[in-house]
């Protein structure tokens, strides 16, 4: 049965050597069928992966938002055809918060073999470095964009974060970042922990854990920076 390969990408300017094995990279080199959210940034990979990769024989299906079922199950007649294929996500783990996880739902329903490779995913390396509950915990994705709809959610996250003794785990566009982090410290107990992480696997990562009352006094560096954001019971 020929194979659907989830294959992580760098969550920015990261050696390759950091956090991939080298199994991954002869997967890829033998592959010439991939599922892209942009075909540009999946070329430029490929070539960081080998740059004797030849991107004129390799064929490339645009994945987005608007994509239909229908079309995506077309993506995948390569598998049907005796063809080993690869889904990219833009950075991080493929169908992980990334709309590759409609590809893998219809992969698994048409029974074709689905291989998820070893690679870089925030949300696991956020919640492991924050001191959380690894046992118990919920990524929720954003929050609402309305201030009143995101002051509830905040709430709602932390009420479960002590009553299910639960960690909570959501993101932001990174321009956002600071407002958000505004609104954390506004709606939340002065008790309750926030972990913050940033530029997770780059140079200058930081994941930082403090109670709401010891964020008060320190402003983070995470503006248009890519961030987890977990809270849990203080």
């Amino acid at each position: 049965m020929k194979t659907l390969y989830l294959i992580p990408t760098p969550l920015g300017n990261t050696s390759f050597d950091r956090i991939f094995p080298p199994v991954n990279l002869e997967i890829i080199r033998n592959l010439r069928y991939f599922i892209v959210e942009d075909i540009r940034t999946a070329r430029r990979f490929l070539k960081q992966v080998d740059a004797e990769i030849d991107i004129d024989k390799l064929f490339f299906y645009t994945l987005n938002e608007h994509t239909s079922p229908t079309e995506v199950d077309g993506f995948l007649q390569p598998l049907r055809e005796g063809e080993d294929m690869g889904l990219l996500s833009e950075a991080g783990c493929p169908a992980v918060a990334d709309p590759g996880a409609d590809v893998v739902a219809i992969a698994q329903k048409n029974a074709f073999r689905v291989v998820p490779l070893v690679g870089p995913s925030s949300i696991l390396l956020a919640l492991m470095a924050s001191g959380f509950n690894g046992q118990n915990f919920a990524f929720v994705g954003y929050l609402p964009v309305s201030p009143a709809e995101r002051m509830k959610a905040i709430r709602k996250l932390e009420s479960r974060a002590y009553s299910e003794n639960q960690t909570q785990i959501f993101i932001e566009t990174p321009y956002r970042n600071l407002k958000l982090f505004e609104q954390i410290l506004q709606n939340c107990r002065p008790s309750t922990l926030l972990c913050i992480a940033a530029n997770v696997t780059l140079p200058d990562e930081s994941i930082v854990t403090r109670s709401v009352a010891e964020w008060k006094t320190i402003t983070p560096n995470i503006d248009k920076k890519p961030c987890i954001f977990l809270i849990y019971k203080g």
